[in-house]
């Protein structure tokens, strides 16, 4: 069992690094403002979802092999970068209002939230913070290691979802008024698709 000041510690932590700049954070804010904060809170549900991948893999030492294998980092972060490409791609052909709404109407909660999934699990960078951030708040004289390091994804990946909902529902507002311009509309999606390919660059140039 995790001590009342370590987990007000870690919880504290947790909600500053959400609210912290990152491609997590930025895709839930690109996604919300072009397509609205419903699908930005499905996206905020599978980007969540997916740190039940990097908690699992830091709790099983999984994610000790993306840190020492230069190949399967490699390998997880090339298909995180093909990804962000695809939906760079997906952004820029979004032009039209007609279109962005036709798309929307096809585009499910699940795929939206497996969308957010893919992105998640797809950055190995990920596993590595969490490898290097849960062990700290972990002690051995509360029990499990691994039962520790599993509550503290669970508390992390709530306190995301907490952060990432409120940029989705502000977000959401605010591209709400901007879509009542079918320029400002077609501006939207081609920011969001120069971030999108900007956070591919980033991520096929990272180093572990």
């Amino acid at each position: 069992m995790i001590d009342f000041e370590t987990l007000i510690l870690f919880v504290t932590a947790s909600a500053l690094l959400a609210l912290a700049p990152g491609p997590d954070n930025i895709f839930v804010l690109t996604q919300s403002m072009t397509k609205g904060a419903r699908p930005g809170i499905f996206v905020t549900l599978g980007l969540c979802s997916g740190l039940v991948f990097h908690t699992s893999a830091v709790a099983l030492g999984v994610a000790a092999i993306f840190q020492t294998s230069i190949v399967a980092f490699n390998i997880l972060k090339y298909i995180g970068a093909g990804y962000l490409l695809y939906l760079a791609y997906m952004s820029f052909l979004s032009s039209s209002k007609s279109k962005v709404k036709a798309n929307l109407e096809q585009m499910s909660s699940f795929k939206l939230y497996k969308r957010g999934i893919i992105m998640n699990i797809t950055n190995p960078k990920v596993s590595i913070f969490f490898l290097a951030f849960l062990p700290q708040f972990t002690n051995p004289a509360n029990g499990s290691i691994t039962l520790q390091i599993f509550m503290l994804g669970a508390i992390f990946m709530l306190c995301a979802f907490i952060v990432f909902s409120l940029i989705a529902i502000l977000a959401g507002k605010l591209g709400n008024w901007f879509n009542q311009s079918k320029n400002a509309e077609n501006i939207l999606n081609k920011v969001a698709g120069t971030i999108f390919a900007g956070l591919a660059i980033k991520l096929a140039l990272s180093e572990r």
